[in-house]
């Protein structure tokens, strides 16, 4: 069986709870965003060492997922309950961060990304997930009811990632390029 619906052959995607869109509505726009920033998490994850990582990861993948099912609502309908992001998730990522920030030692000065495969693409999904967030935000101000919760959650989630950057590189035995603060690399 195919895993296309020939449905959105028109440039239109259905929402959930019933609807359709087009698919450079700022819905769609949106969930692509966070489908993005789970992927690039997922090559992350792929590449990454560390122990603890793959869990975390994956935890903040899953989570995403659920963002995105909140997001898919069509206007108006009522939310599920298990796809409303909570406070408690927030504060998971914080307190993920903060076992982290316990285990490396903070950087002296700006970071250059790419010390280890892992940690660039850690980076990188990092700035896929500021990206997101702001697509997010978009898609708030263009009227569609979004909870705070998800433009919490999505912001620190990125600070988590820019965590599991140095915690790779820390791992690996290697620590990131600094930048000075004249813009000279110190390696």
């Amino acid at each position: 069986m195919p895993h296309y619906t020939r449905q959105g052959d028109d440039g239109t995607t259905t929402l959930f709870g019933g609807g359709r869109v087009p698919k450079h509505h700022p819905q769609p726009e949106t969930l692509g965003a966070i489908d993005e920033a789970s992927s690039a998490l997922g090559l992350a994850r792929a590449l990454a060492a560390a122990p603890k990582t793959n869990a975390f990861v994956k935890e903040l993948q899953q989570r995403l997922y659920l963002i995105m099912a909140e997001l898919a609502v069509t206007e108006g309908k009522d939310v599920p309950q298990e796809f409303v992001t909570t406070a408690a998730a927030t504060e998971r990522l914080e307190a993920i961060a903060a076992e982290l920030e316990d285990a490396v030692p903070p950087p002296a000065a700006f970071v250059i990304p790419g010390e280890t495969p892992a940690a660039g693409a850690f980076d990188l999904a990092r700035t896929v997930v500021r990206r997101a967030e702001r697509q997010v935000s978009r898609l708030r101000d263009s009227g569609h009811a979004v909870d705070p919760a998800i433009l919490r959650y999505l912001n620190r989630a990125s600070s988590v990632l820019y965590d599991l950057a140095r915690y790779e590189e820390h791992h690996a035995g290697q620590a990131a390029p600094r930048a000075t603060r004249q813009g000279t690399v110190d390696g």
